[in-house]
């Protein structure tokens, strides 16, 4: 088989923490998400951005800083290979929006090398190579996101486990609606904000939330998905960053959401509900409250919990 030239991998957007489960749970939507194109550059060695669109011309093109490069560069390290390669990102994630674009873009950049250069390499270790990225980038591995936008599907990420990833179960009704307003909100000023210590009791709700919700899945019981989707861990450090968090939030419950929260570091906000009308419902309600307390300029999106993860989009000058 002829090797390509050029392969690109799409990776989709990620819901990190899931309210309850902080740095712990995971999901992935279908849509948006961001595309890496991974060419052969006829140099010897060395990476090189050719293009980035979607961004404003905001993402750095230093392949140290990128989160795409460094995960490609990684890739290259671990692997002994030594090609040149011209990398191309297509942005469909907001920047600092609170759904795990610069894991996404890490994530397709790994998926797509690792095609292109016929490494075969397990899901784990592309897992390695994407969180090497997503540090770079936004100061942190933050498994939740990185993992789902591999994997697909709903998490429960264990960092310094054994097994690192365990796949959850997903109600079929299971709809997603998700806001975005248009504002950024920097991870490490997300995290700083909640200090290094949670109160005890609030440690033991947020637990108990944790395993509630593992079941809820495990059982399909919406009454109890609903009772667990509670953050009290980062939720009240972070939402006063979000304008209009608290009439969004509560305008999605009184739509029939059983569950509204911040959307990984923010300032995007998630509804979790049940079914395709009660997220067309709750969206346009999360919508008409925010352009209330806050102005217009939110985009609303709405997705089933994707069961796949990146894939390959296309392989050009070679084989499929």
């Amino acid at each position: 088989m002829i090797s390509p030239q050029a392969v690109t991998a799409y990776a989709p957007a990620t819901v990190g923490n899931v309210i309850c489960g902080f740095d712990v749970l995971g999901l992935a939507l279908e849509t948006p998400g961001d595309w890496v194109t991974v060419r052969r550059s006829g140099r010897a060695r060395g990476l090189r951005i050719t293009g980035i669109t979607g961004d404003g011309g905001r993402i750095p093109t230093d392949p140290a800083l990128n989160s795409a490069t460094v995960a490609v560069a990684s890739l290259l390290r671990g692997t002994g290979r030594t090609e040149g390669l011209d990398i191309e990102i297509e942005k469909g994630l907001p920047l600092s929006g609170g759904m795990g674009g610069s894991a996404a873009s890490a994530v397709a950049a790994a998926v797509a090398a690792d095609r292109l250069l016929d490494t075969g390499l397990a899901q784990d270790e592309i897992l390695r190579h994407a969180v090497v990225g997503e540090r770079a980038a936004a100061g942190g591995a933050h498994l939740d996101n990185v993992a789902p936008a591999l994997a697909g599907g709903i998490l429960l990420t264990r960092p310094s486990a054994r097994r690192t990833l365990v796949g959850l179960p997903v109600p079929p009704e299971l709809t997603i609606a998700l806001l975005h307003p248009r504002a950024e909100l920097r991870t490490e000023e997300a995290r700083a904000a909640m200090g290094d210590t949670v109160r005890l009791a609030d440690a033991v709700a947020q637990w108990g939330n944790t395993a509630a919700f593992v079941h809820a899945l495990h059982t399909a019981d919406w009454d109890l998905l609903a009772d667990a989707l509670e953050d009290r861990v980062a939720e009240p450090a972070r939402c006063g960053f979000i304008p209009g968090f608290g009439a969004v939030r509560h305008a999605a419950l009184t739509a029939g959401a059983a569950g509204c929260g911040i959307s990984g570091a923010g300032p995007s906000i998630v509804a979790f509900c049940r079914g395709t009308d009660q997220a067309a419902g709750a969206g346009e309600a999360m919508l008409k409250a925010h352009r209330a307390e806050a102005g217009p300029g939110a985009t609303l999106y709405r997705s089933r919990v994707s069961a796949r993860g990146a894939r390959i989009v296309s392989a050009s000058g070679g084989g499929p």
